[in-house]
């Protein structure tokens, strides 16, 4: 059931910029499983909507068929798959970034045979081959699905988009990370981050519930049983306070399990093979089915759709017509043969489950909720062992389990893109797998013999929280050296995911320079060798930079006064300060943590803490700052003594020039014989990096440029193909419908026999070549038929439209002479003393009203006596024009009326107002109260003046109105007060 979402996750997405109207500034996500991927966008107006495919379908396949002379993809594809497997390419995730004697490689050539899966000799990988002319890799397949998904998004977006977050396995090595980021490269994708698909979901989970989450760390297990694979996340929510946005919640990864195996289509190629056990046994054909590529697609296809069943019901009928030489094939399995075929699979569910129990340190009691993700977890057996592993009393269904990623990751891309500002939600992942730094030097043995020592150094640990940066400082090396980023202990895999993982050997990095480094600052100590290290978003190890580190000590400048340093401030506000970086280059250093040193290794390696030169600084500093206080107080001591001012001046007076010159050369000689103060100077030297790959070669920039022409030629070919299909649907849409269209009374009313047997012709004609030639002919002759036969079919269209169109043009030209004409009639009758028409103005609508009606009248005429197979006269476009032409004669006349200022009229003359003997005096009709239309009978209600009031009704109003300062008291005592509650209510 489609999870909707909640107004508070709604507002959390807020356009934060207004983009122009040819700015794209939508966002994607693509969460890539192994057999479905969903797509999501966010747009302006849209805040987290999934996209739907052209079946309008929520999901797609992940799926790519390579004809030819065609390219599909999708349900399209999977179409395509059941008659002919060979050329329909799925499951490619599991040979991303695998070289070809990797142990899942292998695997795939064993479920998919009937793929030619060859090595690539140049980088040791894999590529599909099904002609001299088809060869792609894994990567470029990836690409095409990627491009697709990006158009799906685009359609149901109305815009181009170019940024997307992806979703990969938690489990994904950087080699299979690198390689889902050159097969978006290939599409063309920036990809704004890879997100591990169970993160994902925690992230959507956390949204839906950001009001629950407090300060108290809650721990709750995602546990993912997909088609391919099956991860077990352990994830903490907790609110955090942070220095750019206060508290905010926050995921942290704590703990990840998985299997790389154990998943839903698993079990379908095990109900498959039952299948085809069960044909075979049948006897109703000599061939075993298993030789038969297509026969054994349909029998997959059926035991997909029979897993599912069998999930809600204890039995089925599984039945294939056709299945080989016209042999229909029907069986019934049961839910419990279901469950013995797949006994060691459910037997695997549990182990998940303790290695992200074992990563996070924790217990089971620990966890509160394990909540079930992916679309195997819906197969009742799982459920049933996974609720006795994790001693719950129930497992959790209260999430999405097919769009949560996709949902996550867009919420994420929204978050990252610059377009669209967030409600912050703090993601810390975690690396899964422990990567460190290796390298060998000699050392000094007891004889005076020299070795070579090999050393380890941790990077980042298992289950590391990233993005993170690290440093480590090489101390004993004064030249160039070599050292080796390799993974750390992987004994917590089993020994078939260790032949699975892959190569265990990262990079090589060479650094050149170091000795020069040191020959150029001979003068200066050397504080090591620092090597900048960064896991990014996407969890990728990348080394940014290599720089050789001095420090030398200076002398310290003089320390300036106040007001110099005040000058120096102002000047460097217009311009006139320093350019130099030392601070920011500090900054940096200090906010990279540095690899910790092991108890009793060698100091070498030690990675520093502090920084010992900005200690010493800071210390200089301090203490410069408390001279110039001390003086200022000795000072002010002095200026308690009171002396008179005259006294002052004569001992100024009494001191000789002579005097002061001497003074002055003491304190000359005093200030050069005093030390000046020293401070130290850090001095960093950038270190050539050469990278040698280790795992899985990378494609060369020029691979990377052909696999994109590649995929560009084929998409060239797909848009050439859907124009070709248009303009054939166009012609044969065309041809048909005016076939019929000459028997329709319409048009039989207005085409001559000749012109209708030559139209009929000339239709028929192109009728016979589209059987015959048509379908091989291409975009460009099928196109120029089409116009061919809308220009010799324009003159009947024409007249059949001109005479549909006169009803309705006629009666509105009507009406608007007869409206103009009554408005002339009325406007011509206004009084000469309150006209506001001049003559001319008349006169001119006048003509045209008459003009108007000669030619409607004489056009009609013209028209009548013409036949119907003519080009008529009377046309819509000149009706419009005559109707354009009253409404703007009138229309100006009715603005000048609006807007027209009525003549003054002579002031009446003066009459002497007398008093009546009731004391009243004579109104005018003006001095009378004209209260508002009643609604009720439409008349309007005249009221005198209201009389004096007399003792009597003013005793009433005495009573029942009160006084203001018996409102003002009122207020005071009750109104304010209510009002001021109820306020504070609503606060």
């Amino acid at each position: 059931m489609r999870e909707k979402l909640p107004l508070s996750v709604l507002f959390c997405l807020a356009l934060a910029l207004l983009p122009s109207p040819t700015a794209s500034v939508a966002v994607m996500s693509v969460d890539l499983g192994s057999e479905w991927m969903k797509v999501a966008i966010v747009k302006p107006g849209v805040p987290m909507e999934i996209a739907l495919n052209k079946e309008s379908r929520r999901k797609t396949p992940v799926a790519v068929c390579l004809k030819e002379n065609e390219r599909l993809f999708g349900d399209s594809a999977m179409g395509v798959s059941v008659k002919n497997p060979k050329v329909v390419y799925r499951y490619l995730q599991s040979l991303l970034g695998k070289t070809a004697d990797n142990l899942q490689v292998a695997q795939y050539q064993k479920q998919f045979p009937e793929h030619l899966v060859l090595r690539d000799e140049k980088r040791g990988t894999v590529y599909f081959k099904y002609s001299e002319e088809m060869q792609y890799t894994p990567e470029e397949l990836l690409g095409m699905v990627l491009n697709y998904s990006r158009g799906l998004a685009e359609d149901f977006a109305e815009q181009t988009i170019k940024d997307a977050v992806i979703t990969v396995p938690a489990f994904f090595n950087q080699a299979e990370r690198r390689a889902v980021l050159q097969a978006a490269q290939i599409a063309g994708l920036k990809v704004l981050q890879l997100i591990n698909d169970n993160t994902a979901v925690a992230l959507n989970y956390g949204l839906f519930r950001r009001k629950d989450i407090n300060s108290t760390a809650q721990n709750v297990m995602f546990y993912d049983m997909g088609s391919g694979s099956t991860t077990a996340t352990i994830v903490t929510y907790q609110t955090v306070k942070t220095k750019e946005a206060g508290t905010q919640p926050q995921l942290q990864i704590r703990g990840v399990g998985f299997d790389r195996t154990l998943g839903g289509f698993e079990m379908e190629l095990r109900l498959r093979d039952h299948l085809a056990k069960i044909f075979n046994e049948q006897k109703k054909s000599k061939k075993d089915v298993t030789e038969n590529s297509r026969a054994m697609a349909k029998l997959l296809k059926e035991a997909q759709r029979l897993k599912t069943v069998l999930s809600a019901n204890a039995e089925h009928v599984a039945q294939i017509e056709g299945l080989m030489d016209d042999i229909d094939f029907k069986a019934k399995v049961t839910r419990a043969e279901f469950e013995a075929l797949c006994a060691d699979l459910f037997d695997r569910v549990p182990v998940p489950v303790q290695q992200a129990l074992a990563a996070s340190e924790m217990s089971l009691d620990e966890i509160e909720q394990v909540i079930l993700v992916g679309g195997a977890t819906r197969v009742p057996r799982v459920q049933d062992v996974l609720l006795k592993a994790t001693n719950k009393e129930e497992l959790a269904k209260n999430i999405n389990a097919d769009e949560a990623a996709a949902m996550g990751a867009v919420y994420q891309a929204a978050a990252l893109s610059k377009a669209f500002k967030v409600k912050p939600f703090l993601v810390r992942d975690a690396a899964v797998f422990p990567i460190q730094v290796e390298f060998s030097r000699e050392t000094d043995e007891d004889e005076g013999a020299k070795g070579i020592k090999h050393n380890k150094r941790i990077l980042f640990q298992r289950m590391a929280p990233y993005p993170q940066r690290k440093v480590i400082t090489f101390n004993r090396y004064t030249d160039d050296f070599i050292f080796n980023i390799n993974y750390g202990d992987l004994s917590f895999l089993s020994q078939e995911d260790q032949k699975m993982f892959g190569s265990v050997n990262l990079t090589t990095v060479k650094l050149s320079g170091v000795g020069d480094s040191f020959k150029k600052h001979s003068d200066a100590e050397s504080k090591g060798i620092k090597a900048h290290f960064n896991m990014d978003e996407s969890g990728l190890l990348i080394l940014d930079r290599v720089e050789s580190v001095f420090e030398t000590v200076v002398e310290e400048k003089e320390e300036e006064s106040t007001l110099t340093k005040l000058g120096n401030t102002i000047s460097s506000l217009f311009g006139g300060g320093s350019t130099e970086p030392t601070a920011n280059v500090t900054e940096a250093v200090q906010d990279e943590e540095e690899v910790p040193p092991e108890a009793g290794k060698e100091q070498e390696e030690v990675v520093q803490k502090t920084d010992e030169a900005a200690q010493e600084q800071s210390k200089t500093e301090e203490k410069s700052k408390e001279e110039p206080q001390a003086e200022e107080k000795k000072s002010d001591e002095g200026s308690d003594k009171e002396e008179p001012q005259a006294e002052k001046v004569a001992e100024a007076s009494e001191k000789s020039d002579e005097e002061k010159a001497a003074g002055a050369k003491e304190e000359e000689k005093e200030a050069e014989n005093k030390p000046k103060p020293l401070k130290k100077s850090k001095i960093s030297v950038d270190i050539g990096v050469e990278l040698e790959v280790n795992d899985v070669l990378n494609p060369s920039p020029e691979d990377i440029d052909d696999s994109k022409k590649k995929l560009q030629d084929l998409t060239d070919r797909d848009l050439e193909k859907q124009e070709r299909e248009k303009s054939l649907n166009s012609l044969e849409a065309f041809v048909f419908e005016t076939q019929d269209k000459l028997y329709q009374d319409e048009y039989q009313a207005v085409v001559s026999e000749e012109e209708k047997e030559a139209i009929s012709s000339k239709l028929s004609e192109a009728s016979a070549w589209l059987d015959e030639e048509g379908y091989s002919a291409g975009t460009k002759e099928l196109k120029e038929k089409l116009t061919e036969l809308k220009k010799l079919c324009k003159a009947m269209f024409f007249r059949v439209d001109e005479r549909k169109k006169w009803p309705d043009r006629l009666a509105a030209l009507d009406s608007m002479l007869n409206h103009s004409s009554m408005f002339l009639k009325g406007a011509k009758l206004i009084s000469e003393d309150d006209q506001i028409f001049t003559e001319v103005e008349l006169k001119t609508l006048e003509k045209v009203i008459n003009e108007t009606m000669t030619w409607k009248n004489e056009t009609v005429a013209e028209q009548e006596k013409r036949s119907p197979t003519e080009r008529p006269v009377l046309l819509s476009k000149d009706i419009e024009a005559k109707l354009s032409l009253l409404d703007r004669e009138v229309t100006y006349l009715l603005n000048k009326a609006k807007f027209a200022k009525p003549k003054p009229k002579p002031k009446p003359k003066e009459k002497n107002s007398t008093s009546s003997d009731n004391g009243k005096t004579n109104t005018t009709d003006s001095e009378k109260v004209i209260s508002p239309k009643d609604e009720s009978n439409g008349a309007e209600e005249v009221k005198p003046v209201e009389e004096p009031p007399t003792k009597e009704n003013k005793k009433e109003d005495t009573e029942t109105e009160p006084t203001i300062a018996e409102e003002k008291e009122d207020k005071e005592t009750t109104g304010d007060d209510d009002s001021q509650n109820h306020i504070g209510d609503e606060l």
